[in-house]
């Protein structure tokens, strides 16, 4: 006899199971989805001589920003369109730094792989030293976490808007 698990789960054992779903793993699981996606955007760029160019870094930063958007939409969408302010801008925050790790990381691995990838992005100081492969990895993640930070900010003005005007009706 086949029995579907989970069918007589009791509405606490169902109340801790949707409390499972936390900001925090759903930032880690989108930050996973999203690095996949920019890795393999910039594996493509850099096969087909894109990535010197400054539009592969500017599309770079709207793939990690709808990642984050699309994380707190997700994380607002399982919560049924009642989501905290803190718990909405974490996820996004946690999307965008596990994203921009991961592509740090796949940058040294091209950079080890490649040189020639490397000289396409090299950038270079003030006093004309070029910088390495290293400071080029955690200026990625740098700029990415922080692109997340400001994204997720705007992301949740906007999902927090109609509900401070939705509860201030119900009031009176």
């Amino acid at each position: 006899m086949a029995t579907v698990p989970f069918a007589s789960i009791g509405p606490k054992a169902r109340a801790a199971a949707k409390q499972s779903f936390t900001s925090e793993a759903n930032g880690v699981r989108m930050g996973l989805i999203t690095g996949a996606v920019l890795c393999a955007y910039t594996g493509i760029a850099a096969a087909v001589g894109f990535l010197g160019n400054i539009e592969a870094g500017a599309l770079d930063v709207v793939l990690l920003a709808t990642g984050a958007v699309l994380a707190i939409r997700r994380l607002k969408a399982d919560r049924g369109n009642a989501l905290d302010y803190l718990p909405g801008f974490g996820t996004g925050i946690i999307t965008a730094l596990v994203a921009s790790i991961m592509l740090g990381a796949f940058f040294w691995l091209l950079g080890g792989i490649s040189k020639q990838v490397v000289d396409e992005v090299e950038a270079r100081n003030l006093f004309g030293a070029d910088l390495g492969i290293l400071i080029g990895g955690l200026g990625i993640i740098l700029m990415g976490t922080m692109t997340g930070v400001v994204t997720s900010l705007i992301a949740m003005q906007y999902y927090k808007g109609g509900e401070i005007n939705d509860g201030a009706d119900r009031d009176m």
